[in-house]
């Protein structure tokens, strides 16, 4: 019992390490958001003296914040939306699919998340220049929707196995055909492991900055990692209190879509690896 309230100790105080080296980032995020350059600089890691607000006035009309925000939110949206589609329906027909072909196409899917994205980098932004969508939000919508659809597949994969396919049977049975069963009685099972994969797509592509970096340059599509990095850093000005300002905008909005989904994202992910 002793040993047992002493491993116990251990495991609290590495975890509130662990926790204290997380958080020490965002305390510097916040605090220098609200604080003149020279502060930054200088008193980097001191509490701002003054609710110090020019900062987000600045980001807000320097990099036209609004329409780097609606870039980053369509694309983001827009491309999570097609994932959970149709990885969706990808994992239900290869988790009620047997033989060689269905095993072969999971073993596809599991390939292609070990293949670095830089290797395949300018392969894709010439296929799209040569299919005339590069420097575009459908390019980068589609390449967004093929890049994350394996992980995407494979979660749902291990989470239809979980469901009883007597449920389908039933389906089948009143007269519902395979369209009608997914959508009516298959998907809705699937919400938890469709928040958890809402916030990590959610998550990668809002803050994603290389592959707009390579596939636009149009100034009005660009993102917000992408548009405001180009104007707060360059090779010789850095404006470290309007970056970090323009950083914790960024965040606000995935801060709240993690509050709101997060008591999905430990049981979708306990699901989908339940079986495989």
């Amino acid at each position: 019992m002793k040993a047992k309230t002493i491993k116990s100790a251990l495991l609290t105080i590495v975890m509130g390490i662990i926790a204290l080296l997380w958080i020490i980032p965002v305390y510097y995020l916040v605090i220098n958001a609200f604080k003149p350059l020279k502060d930054v600089v200088i008193r980097t890691g001191a509490f701002p003296t003054t609710l110090f607000l020019q900062n987000f006035i600045d980001v807000w009309k320097m990099t036209d914040y609004p329409l780097l925000f609606a870039n980053s939110f369509i694309i983001t949206s827009c491309s999570v939306a097609l994932i959970v589609l149709f990885s969706s329906m990808a994992g239900y027909k290869l988790a009620r699919s047997s033989g060689k072909v269905a095993n072969l196409t999971i073993l596809y899917f599991l390939v292609a998340l070990v293949i670095p994205f830089q290797s395949i980098m300018i392969p894709l932004v010439k296929l799209m220049s040569q299919l005339h969508l590069a420097n575009s939000k459908i390019g980068i919508i589609i390449l967004y929707t093929a890049l994350q659809s394996p992980m995407s597949i494979y979660l749902y994969y291990g989470a239809v196995k979980c469901i009883s396919p007597s449920l389908e049977e039933s389906a089948t049975i009143d007269g519902a055909g395979p369209i009608r069963t997914f959508f009516s009685i298959i998907f809705p099972l699937l919400s938890p492991m469709t928040s958890t994969i809402v916030i990590l797509n959610t998550l990668w592509l809002w803050n994603d900055f290389l592959l707009p970096l390579v596939l636009i340059s149009d100034a009005t599509k660009k993102t917000i990692p992408l548009g405001t990095s180009a104007l707060m850093f360059g090779s010789f000005m850095n404006k470290w209190n309007l970056g970090i300002t323009s950083i914790l905008l960024a965040t606000i909005p995935m801060l709240v879509v993690y509050l709101v989904l997060q008591k999905y994202i430990v049981k979708g992910i306990t699901e989908g690896s339940v079986k495989g």
